[in-house]
């Protein structure tokens, strides 16, 4: 694939801080040596996790949002391989693949947005979804699990496809986050992954937990309301007014998603404090992030894990790398039932 950039020995050995007396994740993981196809190349692997990053911000900047996200592989990978092998973290079950990576084509995100330039901006998003969707196809019918790190919300179009191309059938979605991203389909952003999934007739069921009620147009929830295989809640109905109980609702998700293939989509935008594309001062606290993905990991049908929009600093990248990673060992350490 001419936008996959494989992860080497080399690379994990430059990013690898080995300690005395400790045995380091990354000293332990599955590498690929090189690459022909995706599926022959894993299909045989004694692995049960495939993770990859998506080092783009163009669909953040396609819908005019804050850039910054291609920067959440880098910041993760260098906590992940550091964290410590043992009985908990598996890391003996996990390939790291490498990353979709489009330096060239972020230049345009440098530009001014006038319409022109997102017009464009937004086909490029086009390219994006096919490479995210033949990975994640060929990652589930070799019998994997995905687990995809960065880049902004318009790659969960990615994800619900490369799924449902995989199994033949439309599958579900729970999306953790502040915003349904179920806008027209005006084009492709990060604001109508799921839409144009729906439209497609990629995905069927789709909960949204702890939607942003100051940051959804009432048009968008007329529409929520209209299609019956969308379900919702709101974030202050659950941790402001007390209306709904957090573990109620985690069960009502995974019963609206959890009678097929089911993908789990996590917004950093929804957790408090964390540098995002649209940040937010008040939302769930990571400890919620972290049962949420537990919670629903258990499932036999949850199929992979997207953890997006997440745009370090310079001065947080150690705090993104170490929330994410939390969230992928919380995914793996899920034992499925």
């Amino acid at each position: 694939m001419e936008n996959l950039t494989l992860f080497t020995s080399k690379d994990r050995d430059t990013l690898l801080k080995p300690r005395k007396g400790e045995s380091k994740f990354g000293e332990h993981i599955q590498l690929l040596s090189n690459l022909t196809n995706i599926y022959d190349d894993i299909v045989d692997l004694d692995v049960d996790y495939v993770i990859f990053g998506i080092s783009e911000d163009i669909g953040v900047y396609a819908n005019y949002g804050k850039t910054g996200t291609y920067k959440a592989w880098e910041a993760t990978l260098k906590i992940l391989l550091n964290i410590q092998s043992n009985r908990f973290t598996k890391a003996k079950r996990v390939l790291i693949l490498g990353h979709l990576d489009y330096k060239k084509e972020r230049d345009i995100t440098t530009q001014k947005p006038t319409k022109k330039v997102i017009s464009k901006a937004r086909k490029l998003v086009e390219t994006i979804d096919k490479d995210v969707a033949y990975i994640v196809s060929s990652i589930v019918r070799a019998g994997k699990t995905p687990i995809i790190i960065g880049g902004g919300h318009n790659n969960a179009y990615g994800n619900i496809k490369g799924l449902a191309l995989s199994t033949n059938n439309k599958v579900n979605v729970v999306n953790f986050d502040a915003h349904t991203d179920f806008r027209p389909e005006e084009g492709r952003h990060s604001g109508n992954g799921f839409s144009y999934a729906y439209a497609e007739g990629f995905l069927e069921n789709y909960f949204i937990f702890g939607l942003h009620e100051n940051y959804t147009s009432e048009k968008l929830l007329k529409t929520l309301k209209k299609v019956k295989h969308i379900k919702h809640n709101t974030y202050e109905a659950l941790d402001v007014r007390n209306e709904l109980d957090f573990n109620t609702e985690l069960e009502a998700a995974l019963n609206h998603v959890s009678g097929t293939n089911f993908g789990i989509e996590i917004d950093c935008d929804a957790v408090e404090n964390i540098p995002s594309s649209a940040m937010t001062p008040s939302g769930f606290n990571t400890k919620q992030a972290r049962q949420f993905v537990n919670y629903l990991g258990k499932h036999k049908n949850a199929s992979y894990l997207h953890i997006c929009e997440a745009a370090p600093t310079k001065k947080t990248k150690t705090k993104v790398g170490k929330f994410i990673t939390y969230l992928i060992t919380d995914f793996i350490k899920a034992e499925k039932n």
